[in-house]
């Protein structure tokens, strides 16, 4: 794909802006009927963007349906366990999710930030970089992540507990519409219950969330006025249903194919189902790519993000560094948000393929690539930990977690981890009850 060069219209736009400033310090009249004007003049080009119809070839190759997803998709193994070994099952949960809050939280309070940056921040810590260890400092330490945790509280020598992150959020969200719902939850359902516990959301979401406000049905409200719908919302919350179906990569990302369409399209879903199969593959595998390789199968073969992972699986070869991987993607997708699913997810593949089942590096390697970097940790985090199980974990990752999770959701300000975990097993084996033989 190549986007159009928006530097031109940037500067044109920050031009007006500035000349309406000026022109209104020197008193001109008709400055307010010029600005009415433009504003009139972008809405309609906006609505002229947002009817213009797709490439039709495009849009056969990548609907948003799930009987039509499951026609492109290539031949997998769709199940690998037919039943739960409890005990086997256990110690790979933890270490999926404990592998999922560590590298977030290592990722959260750089979020977004360059490879420079990190590496600048490592050497003000003395710390090596990429990261072996939560960050000992971060900038402005008291500003508030997510309007709830301290960045300070990400830190090795302050964090008591799990902070506040809204991936993780999702994480225990998706549990919460297990338990309340059951296996045939819809997307219905979904919506309810993010009317119930989000006050927010972001990008995707929260433009889902206004509009389930404003009383539009789930299945319309991530299709209105949500240029956001291939970023990357949807594919942080495949988690849950990866260790819901653990070893059932078809059943993971059927329900997360439910949960994704609440708020995106294309892409957007593709990602959710994608790294849902890979997480559930990942409990019944050796390697994280061979997880990867599982949740291929789980996508249309043909569709853009398909596209991207079988190159990041090419390049990854010859791929050996934080570095050499960022840039890779920048090369691959100029121009593209830093929050899209796309480059994201190929980064996400990169730094499970650089740290294998050595859980540090994959961490520190994933954080260290930059763009939506607590994001794909995360993604990394949660496939290489069902892989290693608890005991692979190095244990000053988790140290701090002293049993608590910190949440803003409505009503349910903390849950006790252990708690979590229990309730997982719980529902795993609803989940397999009710899909028994299938």
């Amino acid at each position: 794909m190549q986007y159009p060069d928006p530097h031109k219209l940037n500067h044109l736009i920050g031009q007006w802006h500035l000349y309406a400033q000026l022109q209104s310090e020197y008193g001109a009249s008709g400055v307010k009927d010029l600005w009415a004007k433009a504003e009139q003049t972008l809405q309609s080009l906006v609505d002229e963007m947002r009817a213009l119809p797709g490439d039709a070839l495009l849009t056969a190759q990548q609907p948003d349906d799930l009987a039509g997803i499951r026609r492109l998709r290539p031949d997998g193994p769709r199940r690998l366990w037919t039943h739960i070994p409890a005990a086997e099952y256990r110690e790979k949960l933890e270490g999926a999710l404990f592998g999922r809050i560590a590298a977030n939280l290592l990722g959260a309070p750089v979020e977004g930030c360059s490879p420079e940056f990190m590496e600048n921040l490592s050497r003000e810590n003395n710390d090596p970089f990429p990261p072996v260890d939560y960050w000992k400092y971060v900038p402005q330490p008291f500003e508030l992540h997510n309007a709830y945790s301290p960045k300070e509280a990400y830190t090795r020598t302050k964090m008591n507990g799990v902070p506040v992150d809204d991936d993780l959020i999702y994480t225990l969200l998706g549990l919460i519409v297990m338990e309340t719902y059951g296996p045939d939850f819809t997307t219905q359902d979904t919506g309810q219950a993010w009317l119930q516990y989000l006050p927010f959301g972001y990008t995707a979401e929260e433009m889902t969330l206004r509009n389930l406000k404003a009383g539009i049905p789930a299945l319309e409200a991530g299709a209105v006025d949500n240029p956001f719908t291939e970023w990357i919302g949807a594919d942080i919350r495949a988690d849950a249903w990866g260790y819901l179906a653990p070893g059932n990569p078809e059943l993971a990302a059927e329900m997360a194919y439910r949960d994704a369409y609440l708020s995106h399209r294309r892409q957007g879903i593709y990602g959710e189902m994608f790294f849902a199969a890979a997480i559930s593959a990942a409990f019944a595998v050796a390697h994280p790519l061979e997880a990867i390789q599982i949740g291929l199968t789980e996508i249309p073969a043909d569709c853009q993000l398909a596209q991207a992972i079988r190159w990041t699986l090419a390049e990854a070869p010859r791929i050996s560094s934080h570095r050499q991987a960022r840039a890779a993607v920048e090369q691959r997708f100029p121009g593209m948000s830093g929050a899209h699913t796309l480059n994201n997810a190929c980064l996400t593949v990169f730094g499970l393929a650089i740290g294998g089942t050595d859980f540090t590096r994959v961490a520190g390697e994933t954080v260290a690539m930059g763009l939506d970097n607590d994001c794909t940790a995360a993604t990394a985090g949660s496939i290489v930990g069902a892989i290693i199980g608890k005991a692979g974990i190095p244990e000053h990752w988790y140290r701090h977690f002293n049993n608590r999770i910190a949440t803003y959701m409505n009503g349910l300000p903390e849950m006790a981890l252990s708690d979590v975990l229990e309730r997982f097993i719980t529902q795993a084996a609803r989940v397999y009850a009710r899909h028994e033989g299938s």
